[in-house]
């Protein structure tokens, strides 16, 4: 029975193989967890669907794979004809794959965005050959590193299983002949030692590292972006915050932080201006009637976007409790994927790294995204006076082609009002 990837979200295109848990000929029962999967919105466990010993991988470790592509092949009781007296549930051989997996504990979700796909090749041998098998099996990995290099493949000895040309095999037959032979006639020439330390260092590409480039350059690329910076006096803001910080810690059992605040405003403003609230398609702008903001969290092994649903129906107290159960499973890696999925707008705190200006990217397919930066204090004229107050600047990447400078600046200036008219009054709960 050929296993596939399992489509685990509307924009969820593809997965990297990340490690499997099980070896050729393993004895496999169903739901035993049988491969790591790496997505641009999290890590996953992908549990067997059924029982029975798995026969071969056909996706090795390191390939990146289209969702529904095939990534093993598990022999069960209707093709095993009975060897190993391995028998199985009567429904197992139809069930097909969840579309949920386990979530990992020790490694971190990635993201934004989703990009590309891997290009499936016939899967129909009629020979044993290792050439012939291998040239049917090409990964998008291994096409793309040819490709790219311009070898034939057909000069290169497989190592995979059943003959198959990996990754690896490339990269080694490019080192090989990049590697000038040694002629034994002329004298060595001796390394020039003055750096012993060398100039430069490689630092192996994760997984994980190339996806969140893949999908930057997607961003980057496929998005005319426009930019735009308004500073706003928070002062009001942060005297609210000091006046509640330890009775809601005593109530609520969490630190109130500037950040919910900002996700209110936000959400506010989104309502009013919906174009900031769509994506683009070429048919027409698609406007989303939910309001899901995304919050950007540094976890360890990469971005990650964990997203407050509806976030506009919560009041500030009530996005304090999911933000800081959102965030704590996100840097431990214990992220549901509903968690990380639909998310319509993107706000990200860079603020919390000491920067005061940023110019972030747009989460694709998202219209926007904005950056709230550190609270510094500036001496400010206010009513022909200079006073001390308490600035934040916020900063907007949008799709110029959905919206134009007015549109955005009608959506910042919103979120700057609601942020500045935070007083001893406003309400939290």
């Amino acid at each position: 029975m050929k296993i596939e990837l399992p489509q685990v979200g509307e924009s969820v295109t593809e997965g990297i193989i990340g490690r499997w848990l099980k070896n050729v000929g393993d004895k496999i029962e169903k739901y035993d967890p049988l491969v790591e999967i790496i997505t641009d919105k999290v890590n996953m466990e992908l549990p067997s669907p059924v029982r029975g010993v798995l026969r071969e991988i056909i996706a090795n470790e390191g390939e990146t794979v289209l969702m529904g592509g095939f990534i093993a092949d598990i022999e069960t009781s209707e093709n095993q004809e009975g060897a190993n007296d391995y028998k199985l549930e009567p429904d197992t051989t139809d069930q097909e794959i969840g579309t949920t997996g386990v979530l990992l504990k020790n490694t971190a979700p990635v993201g934004p965005t989703g990009s590309g796909g891997p290009i499936h090749q016939d899967e129909s041998i009629s020979t044993p050959d290792k050439k012939q098998l291998s040239k049917g099996r090409y990964s998008p990995a291994v096409l793309r590193l040819a490709e790219e290099n311009e070898i034939d493949l057909s000069q290169i000895a497989g190592t995979g299983i059943n003959g198959r040309i990996t990754r690896k095999d490339v990269a080694a037959f490019i080192e090989s002949d990049l590697t000038p032979p040694q002629n034994k006639d002329l004298p060595a020439i001796p390394a020039n030692n003055t750096n012993p330390r060398g100039d430069q260092e490689k630092i192996s590409l994760s997984p994980v590292r190339k996806m969140i480039a893949a999908n930057m350059v997607k961003s980057a690329t496929l998005i005319p972006q426009a930019w735009s910076e308004v500073a706003v006096d928070v002062t009001g803001m942060v005297l609210k915050r000091q006046s509640i910080k330890k009775s809601f810690m005593d109530k609520e059992g969490i630190n109130i932080t500037y950040l919910p605040f900002v996700v209110k405003a936000v959400a506010e403003s989104l309502k009013k201006n919906p174009l900031l609230n769509s994506s683009w398609s070429e048919e027409g702008i698609i406007l989303k009637k939910n309001i899901n903001i995304g919050i950007a969290v540094a976890a360890p092994g990469g971005l990650v976007v964990p997203v407050i649903h509806n976030a506009d129906l919560f009041s500030i107290a009530g996005i304090a409790g999911i933000m800081e159960n959102l965030v704590t499973k996100a840097k431990n890696g214990k992220l549901d994927l509903p968690e990380v999925q639909g998310g319509t707008f993107t706000l990200n705190n860079t603020g919390a790294l000491g920067s005061v200006s940023s110019r972030p990217l747009v989460n694709h397919p998202q219209a926007a995204i904005m950056t709230t930066e550190a609270i510094v204090k500036h001496p400010v004229v206010r009513e022909d006076a200079i006073a001390i107050r308490s600035m934040m600047n916020i900063c907007l990447s949008f799709d110029h082609r959905i919206m134009d400078g007015a549109e955005a600046s009608a959506f910042s200036m919103s979120v700057k009002t609601l942020l500045e008219t935070i007083n001893p009054e406003t309400p939290i709960y």
